[in-house]
């Protein structure tokens, strides 16, 4: 349900304190998205509106440009792809476990031919 469109503009720029402009200024750059009616009218999700707040967040209480809120987005969004890349690993990894014989090593994930702890002596340079 969060990501169904309720709000126009208007609304959300009353709920956030902001100007209208600023929204269709967001909209322009690229950092929010809302979604168009049949006759063209933005309207907002909740997901939209927590976008925005992220985004005055960035720009009112921590001085970053748009530039930056646009860099800002994108690793945001990079990391949000990489943790759900490893969600679905470790479901993997969870679901299949009991496949991977972990007491011998030339069955587990990696196959390990010497289980043997070894101790490196390590000689400091400068002594």
């Amino acid at each position: 349900m969060k990501n169904r469109p309720l709000y126009m503009i208007s609304v959300v720029a009353e709920i956030l304190g902001i100007h209208p402009q600023t929204l269709r200024q967001y909209e322009r750059l690229g950092l929010i998205n809302p979604s168009r009616t049949i006759g063209n009218t933005r309207l907002y999700s909740e997901d939209d509106i927590e976008q925005i707040k992220f985004i005055l967040t960035l720009t009112k209480d921590l001085g970053v440009n748009l530039a930056g809120v646009e860099v800002v987005l994108n690793i945001k969004q990079q990391l949000e792809e990489t943790q759900k890349q490893l969600d679905l690993l470790r479901d993997f990894i969870r679901k299949h476990a009991d496949s991977f014989d972990m007491e011998h090593g030339d069955k587990g994930l990696v196959p390990l031919k010497n289980r043997d702890i070894i101790k490196v002596k390590i000689e400091n340079e400068d002594e």
